[in-house]
């Protein structure tokens, strides 16, 4: 199965490309990232967020039956 390019700012913790839009993370915006994999999820999402320099709280939640985890910028 070919799930395409991985660029630096993309989360693939199932083996499925995620693209999120970090650049128009603003303060006060959350993501929520549907994924099985939350332990790997939150691992490749601490490591752009320290990149960028974001300070963020994260959790993995449950949100209309799906599994994954919800990221919050805070600074």
């Amino acid at each position: 199965m070919k799930q395409g390019v991985l660029k630096i700012d993309d989360l693939n913790p199932d083996g499925v490309r995620i693209v999120v839009e970090w650049d128009s993370f603003v303060v006060g915006a959350s993501a929520f990232i549907p994924c099985i994999n939350t332990e790997e999820a939150m691992r490749q999402a601490a490591k752009i967020l320290v990149d960028k320099e974001y300070k963020t709280e994260a959790r993995v939640v449950i949100e209309g039956d799906i599994l994954g985890i919800r990221i919050w910028r805070t600074v």
